[in-house]
């Protein structure tokens, strides 16, 4: 269990699993610091779909993690950090990869080091499925080798690295968590599932994607962080790395008629070069054995696919701004 006296840091708190952490962490009574990347906007994201008398209980901070002195200063009075700062979309990673590199590598260099500067007493670095790559066997379990293929893969690969020699070199107490695909609402309509959702209840059913040979292992958000809450609460778990996925893998295909008997719409496919990935940087099958999360942590997800399709559809059928054909990069 979390101590409820300590105060927590959130980076990348609106974003889809920061937006969603926050609240449940809201709802649980825990002091909370937020932070937002800076816009000129002064927009807060998908913090926006969170009751404003829920956000008058937290700090709200705005900023940069690659502003080294700016995160110092934030993390003085921070026991606790979640980690989910990132760039996260892989096709945007072909066309900007040094975007990546700089926000995922030394963003959370300065969060590490920042934490290891002012003895923050825990801290929860998200990585990514993303870093393994191809199956090199069929459960991909903690231990499977790592493969950068895409500059998003290889940028997480980088700041997993950077997590590990801060335990290693000066024992600080990091511990990684490694979702696999998660979805639910809030996720950005580039995810897949938000966008067969989409656009199968907004363009009648007619729906474009790139590949539907891979298979891919959901988790619901709420499942998620659920996990990384168990994680954060667990003793004597630093150094180590949790997976989290339900452990049931799917194929793009076979999702895409599960959505549809979910919604009950008759679903009509095409194909689009434009959405496949590169051949190469494709990853084929992510199956996760989450044998040591629930072992260490007794974490097990509690919502179906099917439950879970059903609350996304549900959300999203009252966003506007889910109801376009355009493709999401």
């Amino acid at each position: 269990m979390i101590d409820k006296n300590k105060k927590i840091l959130i980076t990348g708190a609106s974003g889809f699993i920061g937006s969603n952490l926050t609240e449940l962490l809201i709802d649980k009574g825990f002091k909370l610091k937020i932070l937002v990347h800076y816009n000129s906007f002064n927009s807060l994201g998908n913090l926006k779909f969170i009751d404003s008398e829920k956000l008058k209980k937290i700090e709200i901070i705005r900023g940069d993690i690659n502003d080294y002195n700016f995160i110092e200063e934030i993390t003085k009075d921070i026991n606790i950090i979640f980690h989910l700062a990132a760039l996260i979309a892989i096709p945007y990673s072909y066309n900007a990869p040094s975007s990546y590199f700089k926000t995922n590598i030394i963003g959370t260099n300065n969060i590490l080091e920042a934490a290891k500067k002012n003895k923050v007493k825990k801290i929860i670095h998200t990585s990514t499925s993303e870093v393994y790559g191809d199956a090199q066997y069929s459960r991909i379990n903690e231990n499977h080798p790592i493969c950068a293929q895409s500059p998003y893969s290889a940028s997480k690969i980088g700041a997993d690295k950077v997590a590990e020699s801060y335990f290693n070199s000066f024992n600080l107490p990091v511990t990684t968590a490694r979702p696999f695909n998660c979805y639910g609402p809030r996720q950005s309509l580039r995810s897949i599932i938000p966008s067969i959702i989409s656009q199968a209840l907004f363009n009648k059913g007619r729906i474009k994607v790139g590949n539907t040979y891979p298979k891919r292992d959901f988790t619901y958000v709420e499942d998620t962080c659920n996990a990384l809450i168990s994680i954060c609460g667990k003793k004597n778990n630093e150094g180590k790395t949790y997976n989290i996925g339900s452990g049931k893998s799917i194929s793009i295909d076979e999702l895409i008629k599960t959505i549809g008997n979910v919604l009950n719409i008759k679903i009509k496919l095409t194909k689009d070069r434009k959405r496949k990935r590169i051949a190469s940087s494709e990853v084929d099958n992510l199956l996760c054995d989450n044998k040591f999360i629930k072992k260490d942590i007794k974490w097990i997800p509690k919502i179906s696919l099917n439950e879970g399709i059903k609350l996304t559809s549900k959300w999203i059928i009252n966003q506007k701004e889910y109801k376009t054909d355009k493709f999401i990069l």
